[in-house]
C-alpha cells in the first residue's frame, strides 16, 4: 500500500492524541505529589527548574539522535523513558522523597521529554516535502492542536477524577501503562519518511557537529534567534503557570482536596486548546506576517495571566486560564510554520530542539524566582509578574518580524523565505 500525504497527516495527529493524553494523565494533580511531600513553594519549584535544566542539558545530544538514528528511533526511546520514569516519579512520592531526589527524578523525566522535542514535528514535515504535499503547514499544525486539545481534555480530567476517587499516586501509574501501550503503537506504525537514517562516527563527535551546527543554522540566522530568545524570557512563565495553578485554584476554592475541580480546570484549558487551535488559521487571517500573529497572542496573553492573578474567584480564575490557553494554541502553528520554513530539512530536528533547548534555560531561572515571590507575596503577585515578563518577550518577536518581512522583499531560496500570512 502506498503512503501518501492523507496517511501521515492522519498518523501524526493520531500520535499526537495518544501522546497527549498519556502525558497529561497527571497534569491535574502533578504539582501535588511534591507539597504533599512536604515541599515549600521555594523547593517544589526549584525542583521544576532541575526538569527544565535538564531539557536544556539533554537537547542537543537527544537531538542528534533524531538526526542521525532517526525520528522514529528518537520518538521510541522518548516514550520507554517518560515510561520508566514516571514510576519513579510514584516512588518518590511513596518514599516521601526530599526535594534533591525530587531534583534528581525530574532530571532524567526531562531526557524523556527531549527525546520527542523536535523528533514529531521533523518526521511530519520531511514526509509531506518528501510526498509533495502542496497544502500550507499552518493548517497540519493547528489540527495538530486541536487533537492536542482534545488528548489534554481526555487525560487531565480523568488523571483528576481518578485522583480523587483514589489518591494522587494512581494516575501515575495509569499514565506509565498508557506511555508503554503508545510506545508499542509507535514502533508498530511510524517510520522515517523522506529522511534517511545515518550513522555518526561516535556520540561524542555528533554532539560537537550537531551543537556547531545548531548555533550555525539556528542561533546564527537572526531571523530565529530572535524568535528563540523571546521564548526564553515567556517559556519559564508557561512552566510556572502550569505547575502552580492547582495549589492557586484550590486556595481560591479553600479545600486543599478538592481534586475534581483541578479536573474541571483541566478540561476546561483543553476545551480552550482545542478551540484556538479550530481559530488558527481565522486568527492568522487577521496578519499578513505569521509574527505579527505570535506578537498580538503574546501581549494579549501577559494581560490574561496578570488577570488571572488577580481574580478573586475560581470561575473567573479559570475563565482567563482557559482564554490563555486558547491564545497560545492559536498562534502555536505560525510560530511553527515560521521556524520550519527557515530550517534545512537534514538539520530540522536539531534546530528544533536547540528552540527548546533556549526556551528551556530561561526557565531554570524564571520558575525559581516566581516561586520565590509566590513564598514572599502569594501566588496573585507570582502570576502578575509572570505576565510582565511575557511582555518582556516583545521586542525580541518584533526584530524577528522585521527580518521576516525583510526576507520576503528580496530574492533568497525558497526555503529561507517564510511565507507571508
Amino acid at each position: 500500500m502506498a503512503v501518501t500525504s492523507r496517511h501521515v497527516r492522519r498518523l501524526y495527529l493520531t500520535l499526537v492524541l495518544l501522546n497527549t493524553l498519556a502525558v497529561t494523565f497527571i497534569w491535574g494533580i502533578n504539582s501535588l505529589l511534591l507539597f504533599e511531600a512536604g515541599l515549600s513553594n521555594t523547593e517544589a519549584l526549584a525542583a521544576n527548574a532541575c526538569f527544565t535544566l535538564g531539557y536544556a542539558v539533554f537537547e542537543i545530544p537527544t537531538g542528534s539522535i533524531a538526526d542521525t538514528w532517526g525520528r522514529r528511533a528518537s520518538y521510541l526511546l522518548g516514550g520507554g523513558t517518560l515510561a520508566v520514569t514516571t514510576l519513579l516519579y510514584w516512588l518518590a512520592w511513596r518514599l516521601h522523597a526530599g526535594v534533591w531526589v525530587w531534583a534528581g527524578v525530574s532530571v532524567v523525566l526531562a531526557v524523556g521529554f527531549t527525546f520527542f522535542s523536535g523528533a514529531t514535528e521533523a518526521w511530519l514535515v520531511d514526509a509531506l516535502h518528501h510526498l509533495r504535499y502542496d497544502g500550507r503547514l499552518e493548517q497540519v499544525f493547528a489540527r495538530g492542536q486541536v487533537a492536542a486539545g482534545i488528548g489534554t481534555l481526555a487525560g487531565s480530567l480523568g488523571g483528576a477524577y481518578v485522583a480523587q476517587a483514589t489518591d494522587v499516586g494512581v494516575p501515575f501509574l495509569v499514565r506509565a501503562a498508557l506511555l508503554l501501550t503508545l510506545t508499542v503503537v509507535a514502533w508498530r506504525v511510524m517510520h522515517d519518511i523522506g529522511f534517511t537514517p545515518r550513522r555518526g562516527s561516535g556520540p561524542v563527535k555528533d554532539v560537537r557537529r550537531v551543537l556547531t551546527e545548531s548555533v550555525r543554522h539556528g542561533w546564527g540566522r537572526p531571523a530565529v534567534r530572535w524568535v528563540m530568545l523571546g521564548s526564553m524570557v515567556a517559556a519559564g512563565v508557561g512552566y510556572y503557570v502550569a505547575f502552580t495553578m492547582k495549589p492557586y485554584l484550590l486556595q481560591l476554592a479553600g479545600d486543599r482536596r478538592a481534586y475534581g475541580l483541578l479536573g474541571i480546570a483541566a478540561a476546561a484549558n483543553a476545551a480552550a486548546q482545542t478551540v484556538g487551535g479550530l481559530l488558527a488559521m481565522a486568527f492568522q487571517s487577521l496578519f499578513r506576517w505569521r509574527m505579527s500573529v505570535v506578537i498580538a497572542g503574546v501581549a494579549l496573553n501577559g494581560a490574561l495571566l496578570a488577570g488571572f492573578g488577580l481574580a478573586g474567584g475560581v470561575p473567573l480564575a479559570i475563565a482567563l486560564l482557559a482564554l490563555h490557553s486558547m491564545v497560545s494554541a492559536a498562534i502555536l502553528p505560525s510560530r511553527q510554520a515560521y521556524l520550519n520554513g527557515l530550517l534545512p530539512s537534514d538539520r530540522r530536528a536539531t534546530v528544533l530542539s536547540f528552540d527548546s533547548l533556549v526556551a528551556s534555560s530561561g526557565g531554570v531561572v524564571t520558575q525559581p524566582g516566581l516561586g520565590r515571590a509566590a513564598d514572599l507575596w502569594g501566588y496573585p503577585t507570582s502570576f502578575v509578574l509572570g505576565g510582565l515578563l511575557q511582555v518582556m518577550a516583545l521586542p525580541m518577536l518584533f526584530l524577528a518580524r522585521r527580518h521576516e518581512v525583510t526576507a520576503a522583499t528580496r530574492t533568497e531560496p525558497a526555503e529561507a523565505v517564510p511565507q507571508r500570512s
